[in-house]
């Protein structure tokens, strides 16, 4: 190991949890939903993350994070 794998962020380089969370967003789209799931923006996956959406509502994009 050297030392820069085992060295710690500057905190500036650190996200603010603000941006981390989706508390931050006022509306969650199903762009947000298919890109948070790993998927595409293609129109089968937008489709899939709108009635995704309108299932679960805002719930729907805190079960793709961490």
């Amino acid at each position: 190991m050297n030392a820069e794998s085992t060295a710690r962020p500057e905190p500036e380089s650190v996200t603010p949890d603000r941006l981390l969370h989706t508390g931050a967003y006022d509306q969650v789209t199903a762009e947000d939903i298919a890109l948070a799931s790993g998927r595409d923006l293609t129109p089968e996956n937008i489709e899939w993350a709108r009635r995704r959406l309108a299932e679960r509502g805002r719930a729907a994009i805190e079960e793709q994070l961490p």
